[in-house]
Formats: structure tokens, C-alpha cells, sequence
């Protein structure tokens, strides 16, 4: 091809939209991806592992059925296979429609596949030289090993293989309480294996502690074994399983055994063979790329965005920095990078979602804050539905009532969330909300309610009043 104007390095979902925006822009793109295109949310993250969640929740939702008198319901497995078969269309499809059949409807940009190196010129693509000034590095991130003695004669499974096991092991060690070990521990737990989660320091540690906590508390009454705060001392192959030493907050030393293990420990930046360090792009410790507000890396002219730069490790995050860095490449203005009002949902039963600022680092920000939680007892939408698991917490400034953070445990909380994003983002306050008509009978009144908690008490209100 003739050189391009802006060279895209990483075909998932922020390379694409990084691609797509140069394009709208009117620049001639080059598209370089290594591997299966579409990147990590399309083939092994987002949409396989919520599709598989989603297929457990049906059986929970029919065994579940009693908590309404005269109702029973029970279901079952058929045939795990099938349910990954299934699984592995909608990927394929996904994949196709969103990815590869936008390929040909963008003239100015080409795709080539192949490993990439950052030259001095530009970008070398199997051996050939893409001659440009202007780069996005986009390249995403992989599961990381865990660090504990033994793990390398141990073989233990990452996010992306457990989600293509085609029989369901009896038991399964989940190491790490973030976001994948909680939904994936939840949902094989769900289909029947017996399931160990252990965390280091409380599950979720990225939220509102009292959001990991319930969890906590709600994963135990399904039947999961939830262990916080242990330190990991070493990992075998035993018989036909794993035994994971482990030293228990109260300083017990424990053995736990199980069919096959899931580390869930975090993920690390796709910068092999790259040769950042020698084209001047500067890495953190971790590996993640240094960026700038505006995604600039330490080298002129060239961007990251993405996970490869090691934050805000979520698809949407991913597609937006990648646009900026496009538009700051090229010349689009001086767009900076805000996640202030960007929200996290992680998509265990009931979801636990949020924005913002937990109450604890609104503090450390030195606000004088007032919190309120509404307990999903006093949402007549959880009455309803017999499901008054979780919580509405809202954090805001005492004196101007600013809503600085929300913080929500329910089921469908993500949907939810999306009402205190608004807010957040365009700087409303509770009293705002609390003069926002909301529907009857809705999870999303629960953030109505909560803001009527800084002022009133909602359990002397009737239905609909405020």
C-alpha cells in the first residue's frame, strides 16, 4: 500500500475504533492485527462470558422460583457442550458482522495481518515498512500468571480456556476476587461445580467495600466458599486435581484441593516484540505503555489507548481512548481523556455497579461528604420480585449536594447505573434527582429514593411520593 497517513496497531475493539475514526477523518489508514481479529471483548471476554452467565442465571432463576408461595421450578444441564457450541456462534457471528465484514466498507484503510515493530520511519509489518509519523498502539492485554511457587508445573487456567472447557469439572479453586473471578466464579458455581474463591485482600477491591462484601455474603448463601484476606503459600498437581497452600487471615495454614484451578489475577499489556523500549516509548513496571491526557506516549507522534496502557480496563474505555488518540494524532483538536463519569458493572447476581467516587476516596479528595444507602427492602420493585438482595448507595458534597459517586448492588444494576453517569457527568445534584419523574416499579427508582434519603425518610413515604 502507499504510505499511510496513521498506522493502527491491534485489530480488537479500540484498534477498530481508532481505524474507523481516522477514516471518518479522512486520513489513509493502515490497520495491522496479529491474531484473531476483534480482540479480547468479542472472542474471550465480554460477549462469551456473558452469554454463558446469563445461561446459569436460567437455572438459578427456575430454582429459585419457591421464594414466591405455591411456585416451584427446577432446571438443569443437558449438555454443557452444546451450551459452549452455542456460545462459540454467537462469538463467530459477532465477530464477523462487527469486525471483519466492516473491512471492505472503509475505502482509505487496509488491514494487514502480521506482527508489528515500531521503526524509527514508522511501523514494519512482515518485513515491509509502513512510513508514517503517526501512530495508535492498540494491542490489548492477556491474562497474567499468578505468582505463587509452583504455578508453572501446575496446569491452571486462564479466563479465556476455562470458558471453552466442554465438560464442567466437579470442582473448581478460583484465585483472585475481582470482577472475572467473581462472575466466572458464580456461574460454574451455578452449574453445579464446587467452587472455592480466594482473594488476597476482600472481593472487588476496586469498589465501595460494602459492594464486595455483600457480594461476598450473597455468593456464601449460593453455596460458595468465599475466602478473603489469605496469602497464597505454593500449588501442585495432586492425583487427578491441585492442592493451593494457603495462609488464612487468622494465620491457619490450610490445603485446599479441587479438579482444576482458575487464576483470575489480573491481566498483563500486549507489548512483545513491539520494541518500545527501542523506538522511545516508555513502559510502566507492569508493562503498560506511559500515556499522557491527551494518549500521547513518551515518543512524538505516537498514542496508546486501550488496555495496553494498563487503566480502565473496559471495552467502551478501550473504543473511546482510542477515538482521542486519533483525533489528537491527527490534528482533531485537543481532546483529554476523562473517566470521571465512567461506569463499572460487574455482571455477578445481583450486579454490582458503579460511578465515581466511593465515599472513601471522596474523602481522601477532602470532601466533606454525605452518603446515603437505601437498602432494596424500602424499592418496591424488589418487593415485587421477591429479591431484596442489595443496596443504593449515593455519595455527595453536604453543602452543594453534588452527586460525586453512586454505588449500586441489585439485580440488573447495570442498567441502572446509567441514570447517576448523567448525573455525574453533567453535574447534577440530589435534589436534581429527586425532582426527576422516575417510572413505579423499577430497579432505577432506587436512585430516586436513595436522593429523597438526604433529606427525608423514604420508609415514612408512600408509594410514589416525593
Amino acid at each position: 500500500m502507499n504510505a499511510p497517513d496513521i498506522a493502527v496497531i491491534g485489530a480488537g475493539s479500540a484498534g477498530f475504533s481508532a481505524a474507523i475514526r481516522a477514516s471518518e477523518l479522512g486520513a489513509r489508514v493502515a490497520l495491522v492485527g496479529d491474531g484473531t481479529i476483534g480482540g479480547t471483548c468479542v472472542n474471550v471476554g465480554c460477549v462469551p462470558s456473558k452469554t454463558l452467565i446469563r445461561a446459569t442465571e436460567a437455572l438459578h432463576a427456575a430454582r429459585s422460583a419457591s421464594r414466591f408461595r405455591g411456585i416451584s421450578g427446577s432446571a438443569a444441564i443437558d449438555d454443557w457442550a452444546q451450551a459452549i457450541a452455542h456460545k462459540d456462534e454467537l462469538v463467530a457471528s459477532l465477530r464477523k458482522v462487527k469486525y471483519s465484514d466492516l473491512l471492505p466498507k472503509y475505502e482509505n484503510f487496509t488491514y494487514l495481518a502480521g506482527r508489528a515493530r515500531l521503526r524509527p520511519e514508522g511501523v514494519e509489518v512482515n518485513g515491509a515498512l509502513l512510513a508514517t509519523d503517526k501512530i495508535v498502539i492498540a494491542t490489548g492485554a492477556s491474562p497474567r500468571a499468578p505468582e505463587i511457587p509452583g504455578i508453572g508445573d501446575v496446569a491452571w487456567l486462564n479466563s479465556t480456556q476455562v470458558l471453552d472447557l466442554r465438560a464442567l469439572p466437579k470442582s473448581l479453586l478460583v484465585i483472585g476476587g475481582g470482577v472475572i473471578g467473581c462472575e466466572l466464579g458464580q456461574m460454574f458455581a451455578r452449574a453445579g461445580v464446587r467452587v472455592t474463591l480466594l482473594c488476597r485482600t476482600h472481593l472487588l477491591p476496586g469498589e465501595e467495600a460494602e459492594s464486595g462484601e455483600a457480594l461476598a455474603e450473597y455468593l456464601r448463601a449460593e453455596g460458595i466458599d468465599v475466602r478473603c484476606g489469605v496469602r497464597y503459600e505454593s500449588i501442585a498437581a495432586r492425583g487427578e486435581g491441585v492442592t493451593l497452600a494457603i495462609r488464612n487471615a487468622d494465620g491457619s495454614r490450610e490445603e485446599l484441593s479441587a479438579e482444576r484451578v482458575l487464576a483470575a489475577t489480573g491481566r498483563q499489556p500486549n507489548t512483545t516484540g513491539l520494541e518500545l523500549a527501542q523506538a522511545g516509548v516508555r513502559t510502566r513496571a507492569d508493562g503498560a505503555i506511559e500515556v499522557d491526557e491527551h494518549l500521547q506516549t513518551t515518543r512524538p507522534g505516537t498514542y496508546a489507548a486501550g488496555d495496553v496502557t494498563g487503566r480502565d480496563l473496559f471495552v467502551y474505555m478501550a473504543a473511546y481512548g482510542a477515538k482521542l488518540a486519533v483525533e489528537n494524532a491527527l490534528g482533531a483538536g485537543e481532546p483529554t481523556y476523562d473517566a470521571s463519569a465512567m461506569p463499572r458493572v460487574t455482571f455477578t447476581d445481583p450486579q454490582v455497579a458503579s460511578v465515581g467516587l466511593t465515599e472513601a476516596q471522596a474523602q481522601a479528595h477532602g470532601y466533606d461528604v454525605h452518603a446515603v444507602r437505601l437498602e432494596l427492602h424500602d424499592l418496591p420493585r424488589a418487593l415485587a420480585a421477591r429479591d431484596t438482595r442489595g443496596f443504593v448507595k449515593l455519595v455527595a458534597q453536604r453543602e452543594s449536594g453534588t452527586l460525586l459517586g453512586a454505588h449500586i448492588v441489585a439485580p440488573e444494576g447495570g442498567d441502572s447505573i446509567q441514570t447517576a453517569v448523567l448525573a455525574i457527568k453533567h453535574g447534577l445534584t440530589v435534589s436534581d434527582l429527586t425532582e426527576t419523574l422516575f417510572p413505579y416499579l423499577t430497579n432505577v427508582e432506587g436512585i430516586k429514593l436513595a436522593a429523597l434519603g438526604f433529606g427525608r425518610d423514604v420508609a415514612k413515604l408512600s408509594c410514589c411520593a416525593g
